[in-house]
């Protein structure tokens, strides 16, 4: 009988420990509950950070329709650089040919004409013999023996003039370089 009466002690002490834990249990579960506080500031948090990711979203969007307009006007500026070239070529062989009245109409068209595309924001990229050469503004069409020491690795020759819309490069100066 006394190993029943053990047995049955230990039973009663394993319930007695279960029921304690399920106690803690319930007791952990309902205080896991979030208070009314708790509630509000989480909710609270949440509208803080969705308002500031909308801000950064107008932001953002605003800034893109600024370059959007900014830049929309590329491919017509690049279709325009050409005619700036040919104008560029006429006034040399104008100026060869010798007729001074030609030679100053065709120069107060051009004035007009680069002024204008200097306003919508076009640059040139000024480029020169000797120059470093910089391949963000540089295209390279060939490379020559250096005519000296110092023009290694540099600019020797401009063969067609580089141009940039506001901060961007429309199209690369095309250069010798020396070797």
């Amino acid at each position: 009988m006394s190993e029943n009466k053990e047995l049955h002690e230990e039973n009663l002490n394993k319930e007695g420990q279960e029921n304690l834990q399920n106690e803690q249990n319930t007791t952990e579960s309902v205080t896991e509950q979030p208070t009314a506080e708790e509630l509000l500031a989480e909710e609270k948090d949440r509208y803080i950070r969705l308002y500031a990711e909308f801000e950064n979203y107008k932001r953002r969007t605003l800034k893109e329709k600024m370059e959007f307009a900014q830049y929309a006007n590329t491919e017509m500026m690049i279709a325009m650089l050409s005619i700036l070239d040919d104008f560029e070529r006429a006034i040399k062989e104008i100026a060869k040919s010798g007729n001074e009245s030609d030679l100053k109409g065709v120069e107060l068209i051009y004035q007009k004409f680069k002024n204008t595309l200097s306003d919508k924001g076009l640059k040139t990229v000024e480029v020169n013999a000797g120059d470093e050469f910089n391949v963000d503004f540089h295209e390279a069409i060939t490379s020559i023996p250096a005519p000296s020491e110092e023009l290694k690795g540099k600019i020797v020759d401009v063969v067609e003039t580089g141009y940039q819309l506001h901060d961007r490069v429309i199209r690369f100066a095309k250069v010798v370089t020396g070797n």
